[in-house]
């Protein structure tokens, strides 16, 4: 490639021109092929950083003459043009052109290293990348902020109302539209509603409501009770308004369990565990019976030892309730089992033609380990009993309270273990879908298990004796 002569005519083109008549700008080494203004440059050309009052002038010239004809006159690329224009505002630039910043300049390239033809020059101020600049936060206005600054629109424009309020120009149109709609009826009007500060102490005011009625559940069982209720938040703002009102998240040990299994319907499974504590001195032992499928607590006992009068009472009295399982698993515990010979408990699994599963480990009876720890956390850490009736007076509130109001986790989130034990959970999640949230009283009378009864089903009869069909028609 041939070095030509720099141009010392006026043409355009041919040599650079000035962005002011008391601004001169630096000749510029002119190489072969068009460039950005369509003329022909030298082989190596110096790159230069044009001060903020020589992109201002250049700017307006744009605005006058148009971008072609400046490009050419000025030798400016028309894509640095653009950019100046399009992407840099230059209103605080034009401002302060008696504060010019130091022009920064690179090392000019060789005569065997062309620059690129089309890329733009390099400006004292870069823009700042997605990596570089700070995030910015969005703001929320109220109604009366949003009517403010709509009639400031009115008064002196777009533009000027954006830049004296800090306010984006898409803000302000999408706040007339908005407006435009509700006059003809076709929505909210943004000037009108309650204020977002209210709203948001409303909604910290029923996260902090839901968290006093039971201190024992986390964050994202909170978000669940709330969305159960109606009421849409996210775990991260439950979790922040309550670490701001002193909650601190236990340290719980995470273990790894392996083979996981469910039952496929209520019945199915029972579960059945002792956990034992003290109420000042005393020994308490609590006897839990625990649905596999439901998790729905369908008995519950209290006594001071381990004995299998109180196994057999709160067996007899669950199955009487909601009719008997097929199979229930129990550790090896002398209440529910004998190594030699047959234990009481053992003798009625047998009159009523029921399974018993030995647990040798406690991981095989997990559902069971997981209930105690949730009734540690949320009752014995939570409530000081005085002796032993106290103690039986609030386990069967808080039994009631865990099968119908509590969300279970393993259940998916927002279902309660009478949800599934009842059969309800297409009827519940249907109304969570649909916004107006599950009442409290659920009417559950028509679907306990009756001791004896006859239904039909399309048609053909059925007899269901202790929660058990035993009799069906074919015809």
């Amino acid at each position: 490639m041939s070095k030509s002569k720099s141009s010392k005519s006026g043409e355009p083109g041919r040599g650079p021109a000035t962005l002011a008549a008391a601004e001169p700008v630096p000749a510029v080494q002119e190489m072969e092929g068009p460039s950005a203004g369509g003329e022909p440059v030298g082989v190596a050309r110096k790159r230069r950083a044009f001060s903020n009052a020589e992109r201002a002038a250049a700017v307006e010239a744009v605005r006058r003459e148009g971008q072609t004809a400046v490009a050419r006159r000025l030798g400016i690329p028309k894509q640095t043009l653009w950019w100046w224009v399009h992407r840099l505002d230059f209103a605080p630039l034009v401002a302060d052109k008696a504060k010019e910043e130091p022009a920064v300049t690179r090392p000019a390239a060789t005569s065997t290293e062309a620059a690129p033809v089309n890329e733009p020059a390099p400006t004292a101020t870069a823009r700042p990348t997605r990596s570089t600049a700070r995030a910015r936060v969005a703001r929320s206005y109220s109604p009366t902020q949003v009517a403010q600054a709509l009639d400031r629109v009115a008064e002196v424009g777009l533009r000027p109302t954006s830049k004296e309020l800090g306010i984006s120009r898409n803000a302000l149109r999408d706040w007339e539209r908005k407006v435009e709609k509700a006059a003809k009826g076709e929505g909210v009007a943004p000037t009108s509603g309650p204020d977002p500060k209210s709203i948001e102490e409303r909604r910290d005011a029923s996260i902090l409501a839901e968290w006093r009625k039971q201190q024992g559940l986390g964050p994202s069982q909170i978000r669940n009770q709330l969305r159960r209720a109606g009421v849409k938040v996210s775990v991260h703002t439950v979790r922040r308004v309550m670490e701001d009102a002193g909650y601190r998240p236990p340290k719980v040990e995470r273990r790894d369990h392996t083979g996981e299994y469910e039952a496929v319907r209520p019945n199915q499974l029972w579960h059945m565990d002792f956990v034992h504590r003290f109420i000042h001195g005393q020994k308490a032992f609590i006897l839990a019976i625990i649905d596999d499928y439901s998790r729905f607590v369908t008995g519950w006992a209290l006594d001071d030892a381990e004995r299998a009068d109180a196994v057999i009472t709160a067996f007899e009295g669950a199955v009487g309730r909601y009719g008997k399982p097929e199979a229930v698993m129990s550790d090896g515990g002398s209440a529910f089992w004998a190594w030699k010979g047959s234990s009481r408990f053992t003798r009625i699994l047998e009159e009523y033609g029921i399974d018993q599963v030995v647990a040798t480990t406690p991981e095989l009876n997990g559902k069971s380990e997981v209930f105690n720890a949730n009734l540690q956390k949320e009752l014995f850490n939570r409530v000081t009993f005085t002796d032993l009736g106290d103690l039986r007076r609030q386990l069967g509130p808080h039994f009631s309270w865990y099968n119908h109001h509590r969300t279970h986790h393993a259940l998916g989130g927002l279902l309660v273990p009478a949800d599934r034990f009842y059969g309800r959970v297409e009827e519940v999640l249907s109304r969570i879908e649909a916004g107006g949230g599950v009442p409290d009283a659920a009417d559950l009378s028509l679907r306990t298990l009756d001791l004896f009864k006859v239904v039909s089903r399309r048609g053909k009869p059925e007899i269901w004796l202790m929660g058990r069909k035993i009799f069906e028609s074919e015809a």
